[in-house]
């Protein structure tokens, strides 16, 4: 009973510090929903639309400025200049202005009736790695497209029916599923990752925050002294009011997600909640560690926020984490937001059952155990420590 009440005691103090602060609640909760807003809002289309691209036709006929006609007519491309020279166009690159332009040379349409073959060239910039992916997909196609249906008119000028022009033009038909995000929505690919992200981010800076600012105003002892001198009750009376504003927020972000902008989850909404929670008790138990070992303010929210920045990297959203070499594929599985984006791709993306991410979860449950073993030197650094500045 008296550790309950102890408890009790170290909670109400806690609660008081964090309604007394602003930084507590804002980087708790009003930061974390603002990025939330943020990015599903800056990727609310799905996809960049009507990307400006440009044009250097030298040709100047019916048939390539119908090809320049169906370029603007794709999603994703919008045709905002015709320019003299190649060189123009290339320097419009450079200086921002479209992200691409096709060149279609003198002689163009004589050739491509003629069955010649005349080499038409696009340019894009890779700058921007999915403008250039998006520009390139849709350049390739009109050209295609272009190049098909001159050659069907060319047939059927010369007497074949459709049942033979069409395995002539088109051999092979591709028949593609998008499984799980048929609408190759980029906010449905990023959100997911990024909004999390960032709300680990916070967690991990603050949880070693809150307990190097007890030894930066020397409130560390009175902290024991609450606690009766306990370290395993200090350190989860300061966690527990964290942890519960925590989940808190974890569930309206999940709401928010796939709920509210109804994100496929496939795997059920309380799988994800269920995964959300977990996440929120590995990166505390993570940055208490990392507080734990390098028991100053500085320097562990140094490394925590170097952690939390590496996450984007190592998480394999964008760079898949197979191909990367092997140290830092091993290197991967030290950051929790790697298991987060893994549990969520097998169990809630996919439906696949809990137990086929049993190495990812355990890898989380592990993390919050981790301050256990600190736990001693943690109460050693509170009663002992002298913050100097």
């Amino acid at each position: 009973m008296k550790a309950l009440d102890n408890l009790y005691n170290v909670i109400t103090r806690e609660i008081r510090i964090i309604f007394k602060y602003p930084i507590y609640l804002t980087c708790m909760v009003v930061v974390p929903c603002l990025c939330a807003v943020f990015f599903t809002t800056l990727m609310e289309s799905g996809q960049p639309m009507e990307m400006p691209i440009g044009v250097v036709d030298n040709d100047n006929t019916t048939t390539t400025r119908k090809l320049t006609r169906m370029l603007d007519s794709f999603q994703s491309s919008k045709v905002v200049a015709h320019y003299p020279s190649v060189d123009d166009a290339r320097h419009a690159i450079q200086t921002g202005e479209i992200y691409g332009f096709m060149y279609f040379p003198k002689h163009t349409t004589d050739k491509l009736l003629a069955s010649r073959q005349p080499k038409i060239s696009f340019y894009y910039s890779r700058t921007s790695l999915l403008a250039g992916t998006l520009i390139f997909k849709d350049m390739k196609t009109m050209a295609l497209l272009g190049s098909a249906a001159v050659g069907k008119a060319t047939l059927q000028a010369k007497g074949y029916s459709s049942e033979l022009i069409m395995p002539a033009i088109q051999p092979i038909v591709v028949d593609a599923h998008t499984i799980g995000n048929p609408w190759v929505n980029y906010n449905i690919y990023l959100s997911t990752m990024l909004i999390p992200g960032c709300f680990l981010l916070f967690i991990f800076l603050l949880t070693p925050f809150s307990f190097g600012t007890e030894l930066k105003f020397g409130n560390s002892r009175e902290l024991m002294e609450t606690a009766g001198d306990n370290s395993i009750v200090a350190i989860l009376g300061k966690l527990i009011p964290h942890t519960l504003i925590y989940f808190v927020v974890m569930t309206g972000l999940m709401w928010y997600l796939f709920d509210y902008l109804l994100f496929p989850a496939p795997g059920g909404i309380w799988r994800m909640m269920l995964l959300g929670y977990l996440s929120v008790i590995g990166a505390q138990g993570f940055s208490l560690a990392i507080f734990g070992l390098v028991p100053t303010l500085r320097m562990s929210m140094s490394l925590c926020s170097l952690m939390g920045v590496l996450s984007y990297s190592m998480v394999g959203s964008a760079f898949p984490v197979f191909a990367m070499d092997p140290p830092l594929q091993a290197l991967s599985w030290l950051f929790p937001l790697r298991h987060y984006y893994m549990i969520y791709q097998l169990c809630v993306f996919n439906a696949y059952p809990m137990v086929d991410a049993l190495s990812h979860i355990l890898c989380l449950v592990g993390f919050a155990l981790m301050p256990y073993l600190l736990t001693k030197r943690i109460g050693n650094v509170m009663r002992h420590y002298d913050y100097i500045s």
